[in-house]
């Protein structure tokens, strides 16, 4: 299965190899109080990354989504 930026958030927190990624790109993230609304709401981390208030840039989002293809 293909990752990316745009695969729904708690797939990519459900998968140990993808959970890695984030936490080396974005730490905290998983840990954050409010990804469960984003995983329920089924948002992708792109998604995310507009209501992160600029925490998740775009130079983040391109290293995560570079390394998460390679996956």
């Amino acid at each position: 299965m293909a990752f990316s930026i745009d695969t729904p958030i708690g797939e990519l927190l459900d998968n140990p190899a993808t959970l890695g990624v984030l936490d080396k790109h974005m730490p905290g993230l998983s840990t954050n109080p409010q990804i469960g609304m984003a995983r329920s709401m089924g948002l992708s981390l792109r998604a995310v990354a507009q209501f992160s208030g600029g925490k998740i840039t775009e130079e983040l989002l391109t290293a995560a989504g570079a390394e998460l293809a390679s996956l």
